[in-house]
Order: C-alpha cells, then structure tokens, then sequence
C-alpha cells in the first residue's frame, strides 16, 4: 500500500506559476515511477508528467517548455514528486492528480500496482 498526500493547486492568473507536491509513503520501495495527472469535467484523466526512479521523465505535448517534473526516491523514506508549473493559461484549470505507481517480482514479468491522491484543483483566471 502506498498513501500519497497532495499539496500546493489553487487559483492564479494566467501566465503565473504554481507548485504541486505530492508525499508518498508507505511501501515506497517498491515505487517505480511517480507523476501528476489532470481530469476536466467529463472527461478522462490524462497524464501530464512522470518520472521514474531512474530520472527519465515524460511530458504531454500541452506542457511541454512550461512544466516541469522532479522527484526524490528514497527506499526508506518519503518519495516526493513535485511539479512546477510555470506560464499558466486557462486551459490548464482542472484537477490535479499524483501517481506512483509500484512494480515487484521477476523483472521478466513484473507485477504492478497504481496508486492516487486525493486531487488538488489548479484555477488559471483573471
């Protein structure tokens, strides 16, 4: 089991700058990556950052240049993913997700779980 605990989100101005951090305990051992998503209203949940233990780190294309993705992993402590977000526009208001997700067994055929947070909403208006 894996809890993770949002802060940051809340209301800027279009072109501002917000952080989101996410805490991760528990089996964090056994996190293989850690990311934040997003999900409008009536809409699926689409991914907008991760990065994984091994410091590779994927962007959708909407935030490319503008958002950026760092984590500390740390077997025996909190693993933290944090998301800066910079140049702000309005398209960006939703909710915020955290993920980790936990890989264990063979390498081969590995099994793997997902875990959320709670959400943090992000507002972008003037």
């Amino acid at each position: 089991q894996v809890d993770l605990v949002e802060s940051g989100g809340g209301l800027v101005q279009p072109g501002g700058s917000l952080r989101l951090s996410c805490e991760a305990s528990g089996r964090v051992r056994y996190i293989d990556a850690m990311g934040w998503y997003r999900q409008a209203p009536g809409k699926q949940r689409e991914l907008v950052a991760t990065v994984t233990f091994r410091g590779s780190s994927n962007y959708a294309d909407s935030v490319k240049g503008r958002f950026t993705i760092s984590s500390i992993f740390a077997d025996n402590a909190k693993n933290t993913v944090t998301l800066q977000m910079n140049s702000l526009k309005p398209e960006d208001t939703t909710v915020y997700y955290c993920n980790a997700v936990t890989k264990w067994g063979p390498i081969e055929a590995p099994a793997s779980a997902a875990y959320w947070g709670q959400g943090t909403q992000v507002t972008v208006s003037s």
